[in-house]
């Protein structure tokens, strides 16, 4: 699907407040109410639209120590990866995984709990016996520059 400046407007408007009406959108993105609501069903349908989610406030939960875990596996083979990211994703406190290049790690995983305490469990039960894991170094999250869900679409054209 090629997007035109309205669909990437409207990507725009609802990535800030994904919550907010037809009508208020239509407005926003100077549509009518119909043709608006066809756009985005659109962008649903395509898959561009994922879903819609709530931003939760960690800290308001008691979460209050993040993490990065940098995981380095002893072979790299499809099914020791495949078997590592089928584990992970079980976990609710991972909250990202990625699969990277250009370090002494794999895999960095970004981890969020309550305390310290919570965290080595986490480490220690959880990560270090899983099958592969050859090494770990874990980085702290002292404080969060920039969060943000919302991607850079430019509108242009």
């Amino acid at each position: 699907m090629q997007l035109d400046r309205t669909d990437k407007r409207i990507l725009r408007e609802l990535q800030s407040n994904g919550r907010m009406s037809n009508q208020e959108l239509a407005e926003k993105v100077g549509l009518s109410p119909s043709p608006c609501l066809r756009r985005v069903k659109q962008l649903e349908d395509e898959g561009i639209i994922k879903g819609y989610v709530a931003l939760v406030d960690p800290a308001k939960l008691g979460l209050k120590m993040m993490a990065l875990i940098q995981i380095r596996m002893d072979r790299h083979t499809p099914e020791r990866f495949a078997e590592f990211e089928k584990t992970i994703m079980e976990y609710s406190q991972v909250m990202e995984c990625i699969l990277i290049t250009g370090q002494t790690a794999d895999y960095q995983v970004k981890v969020i709990v309550e305390d310290m305490e919570q965290y080595q469990d986490f480490l220690l039960n959880r990560i270090t016996p899983l099958p592969g894991v050859s090494d770990v170094h874990s980085s702290f999250i002292l404080r969060q520059v920039v969060s943000s869900t919302a991607l850079p679409i430019e509108i242009t054209g």
